[in-house]
């Protein structure tokens, strides 16, 4: 049989596309980097921690990674630990947690190895003393001398962003289970020892959490509504907007499209803007009865 010297190097390439996306892992990325461009993260908000079921995903135990066993602990509360930080970005940014959920380096989240998912924490940089609370979605850091994967936006409000680690204190918060006709106040412990606003829910409609794809974020009004009308003339949305809302006194503009039917949905509109390079898309959940949604 003869074969052409076109088709013979025709075939040595398509194996070596194989071979090379066999040896790469499910990641756009190789290696983590940080995001590209200017952002201001000191106008992201902790995490305002409250009282969640434990997710349906990611809290097997035993689990094993690399050979090693990890025993997932039963409660948060009570916990407090100290050790080095580490954070991740870019390379992570859009996939799944271990909970199922969205990973967003532009929120203040977190991965520990063995707290329950979803855990509230305030982590307290020890060389600086800044503080910021998180709220732990995803397991990991898997190297033995760290505690705690933070959050790129999390690092960088921590101040360590460019170094890469950090030493920190990490303290649980454990929000008071819903009763009837209102919530239980935080322990008294927590709310002295970690400065956490006691909260009560007023009676009236029922809040629901829905699905919604955040296309960007902006600390300037213009800047949103230029996005929205990009957003909007690339589709036909009728539920996109801008919300506003303020942080440390400053305000934010955070350009979004729903609340959406179900997480496939979401996924679906990210998928759409990423493809048409709108912003950077990713799905967040947050409530329909919010101010600012």
């Amino acid at each position: 049989m003869f074969v052409s010297r076109f088709s013979v190097v025709a075939l040595a390439a398509v194996m070596l596309i194989v071979l090379s996306a066999c040896s790469q892992s499910r990641y756009k990325l190789r290696n983590d980097t940080a995001p590209v461009g200017d952002f201001d993260f000191s106008n992201v908000p902790d995490a305002t921690p409250i009282w969640e079921p434990i997710s349906p995903q990611g809290n097997a135990t035993p689990y094993k990674v690399n050979g090693k066993q990890y025993e997932v602990i039963e409660t948060a509360r009570g916990y407090a630990e100290e050790g080095v930080a580490s954070w991740y970005g870019l390379k992570f940014h859009g996939e799944l947690t271990s909970n199922g959920e969205v990973y967003n380096m532009y929120e203040m989240s977190a991965a520990h190895k063995t707290l329950p998912l979803p855990t509230y924490l305030r982590v307290t940089n020890l060389d600086n003393t800044k503080s910021i609370v998180v709220r732990v979605n995803d397991r990991g850091p898997f190297h033995s001398d760290r505690v705690i994967d933070l959050s790129f936006a999390a690092a960088n409000r921590l101040g360590f962003a460019d170094k890469g680690t950090a030493r920190v204190k990490l303290e649980a918060i454990t929000p008071a289970l819903p009763v009837a006709g209102g919530a239980k106040p935080l322990d008294p412990a927590a709310k002295t020892k970690l400065g956490v606003p006691v909260s009560k829910v007023s009676p009236g409609p029922v809040d629901k959490l829905a699905p919604f794809v955040q296309v960007a974020a902006f600390s300037n009004e213009k800047s949103a509504q230029n996005a929205l009308a990009a957003l909007e003339r690339r589709f036909s949305f009728d539920n996109a907007f801008v919300a506003r809302s303020t942080v440390q006194g400053r305000s934010v503009f955070r350009v979004r499209v729903g609340p959406l039917a179900d997480a496939k949905e979401a996924l679906r509109i990210r998928q759409k803007i990423e493809q048409a390079g709108i912003g950077e898309p990713i799905v967040i959940t947050r409530s329909v009865l919010a101010k600012d949604r």
